[in-house]
């Protein structure tokens, strides 16, 4: 029996946070005798933890640097004494590393989720200094592979394990109910978008793209934006100012964000720097066609005119006509929504997911250290 700790900051609502409960769920029970624990808080993926009878920890870090939570993990690690710690998150792989016991130390794997072009000097400092006691790092892209090889991971300690995506569920509204509880006429056209309002996500870009479109005879299109975050009030200003907003539908975060994306017409996304987005996975799965960014992590899921449009990263003009095209062009739009749900079905299945990362368990349980 392999025994397993997945550490994470929290249980929030997000997409590391998803692959997490979805594995820990799902790991072969008469082979790996997992547990979860996490940092910060717990948050809803709980649930999922305690009907499928998963341990779950949680430490009560309080501050960045906490180091009452950073005792409280290295007695953990004492006392549970497992073979893998598998970490998620930068905070989650800082402190799962620096906690090591000193003597029965587990092998150490580190998931990184995301291209992490954000990160200070001083977290990129501290990722090189944990490199020694890293078994593995595992991006869910290649992208993201890559990216930690160029800060000086060794290549013969990275893997990819792409994510899993389950079909989402089936949305408990039509498609004229979703509309008219919007305030929206019941044959609108809806671009959507899915995600955290961050910098990153380039929403700026997709408004502004959104208002040219309004101007190419779509009398009947709304843009609908899911998802909060730090640009929230910024980005409905923006909206205000180039009199876009009347078409414009700010969610906030939506539990039912995995169901509503069905109801759309169109996906956007934007992003500068993506892992691997589990929302642009969502609206593939669900055979809604999609328009990317050309940044690595996205074309790696989508191929241009086979499972989705690829248009340059920062391209306004490329993203309206490209929405454009599929609001004119339903049978291509239809068609390439079916391939994208297809590649899913077949390429990103949990199971798969799941498998992979039982695999790495055995090798590294069984090899150690490089």
């Amino acid at each position: 029996m392999i025994r397993v700790t997945l550490l994470i900051p929290t249980l929030d609502r997000s997409g590391a946070e998803k692959q997490l409960t979805l594995l820990a769920t799902r790991l072969p029970r008469d082979e790996f005798d997992v547990e979860v624990v996490a940092l910060t808080r717990s948050g809803p993926y709980a649930a999922e933890l305690e009907q499928a009878c998963v341990p779950l920890k949680v430490l009560g870090k309080r501050w960045k640097f906490d180091p009452l939570c950073l005792r409280r993990l290295k007695r953990h690690l004492r006392d549970r004494q497992p073979d893998i710690l598998h970490t998620w998150l930068f905070a989650a792989n800082a402190y799962g590393r620096l906690a090591l016991p000193r003597t029965n130390s587990p092998k150490v794997i580190v998931s990184e989720r995301c291209v992490d072009s954000w990160k200070a000097g001083w977290q990129l400092w501290l990722d090189r200094k944990l490199i020694p006691k890293t078994d593995l790092l595992v991006g869910n892209s290649q992208a993201v592979s890559n990216f930690y090889e160029s800060i000086g991971v060794p290549r013969d300690r990275l893997a990819v394990v792409q994510n899993g995506i389950q079909q989402p569920p089936a949305p408990q509204q039509s498609r004229e109910e979703f509309r008219r509880s919007l305030g929206l006429d019941e044959s609108t056209k809806v671009v959507g978008f899915i995600g955290r309002l961050a910098p990153q996500k380039r929403l700026k870009d997709l408004l502004w793209s959104f208002e040219l479109l309004t101007n190419l005879e779509h009398e009947h299109v709304a843009f609908v934006i899911a998802g909060d975050g730090p640009q929230r009030r910024e980005l409905e200003e923006f909206a205000r100012n180039i009199r876009c907003l009347d078409r414009v539908r700010f969610l906030g975060h939506r539990e039912d964000a995995a169901s509503l994306v069905s109801l759309f017409d169109v996906f956007w996304l934007a992003s500068d720097f993506e892992g691997q987005s589990n929302s642009l996975m969502e609206a593939m799965a669900s055979g809604v066609p999609c328009v990317v960014s050309d940044i690595p992590a996205n074309v790696e899921l989508v191929t241009h005119e086979q499972t989705g449009l690829v248009v340059p990263t920062g391209d306004r003009v490329a993203f309206t006509k490209a929405a454009d095209r599929l609001l004119r062009e339903t049978d291509f739009a239809r068609q390439l929504g079916q391939s994208a749900a297809d590649y899913c079905r077949d390429t990103l299945s949990v199971e798969r997911m799941v498998n992979e990362y039982a695999r790495l368990y055995r090798e590294v349980a069984a090899h150690g250290k490089s």
